[in-house]
């Protein structure tokens, strides 16, 4: 069987209080592949999303500004050169409270659904 080639990503919604941009490039939507998701986030100044508690794993690595990431326990600020790894079935919440916002690469094992984020109501 070939290589899997994609030309480009797919945007998809994001959930959160401001616009945020995703770009699927590997993933349930773009390349239809369930057992890992890979996304080119960008998110500006002052975004918030809901927490969670995943059943996928979160490979993230900050590429530009700051990404805070709260969890049960604590936060930690992820700068640009910085990388994080959140647990399934961990409680976690994204944010970027910096004015500049953050710009990231996100990879989830298994891939990234609507139905196994598990937002918080």
């Amino acid at each position: 069987m070939p290589p899997t080639y994609i030309t480009g990503p797919t945007r998809i919604e994001a959930a959160g209080n401001k616009p945020k941009i995703i770009n699927e490039y590997i993933g349930r939507v773009n390349s239809r592949t369930a057992d890992a998701s890979i996304a080119h986030m960008r998110s500006p100044g002052g975004w918030v999303e809901p927490g969670q508690r995943p059943d996928f794993d979160e490979f993230t690595v900050v590429l530009k500004g700051t990404l805070k990431v709260e969890y049960e326990g604590g936060a930690a600020d992820v700068k640009a050169g910085e990388a994080i790894i959140t647990k399934k079935g961990e409680w976690v919440r994204y944010s970027t409270p910096g004015s500049d916002g953050a710009e990231y690469v996100a990879v989830c094992l298994p891939a990234f659904s609507p139905e196994t984020v598990n937002r918080d109501s």
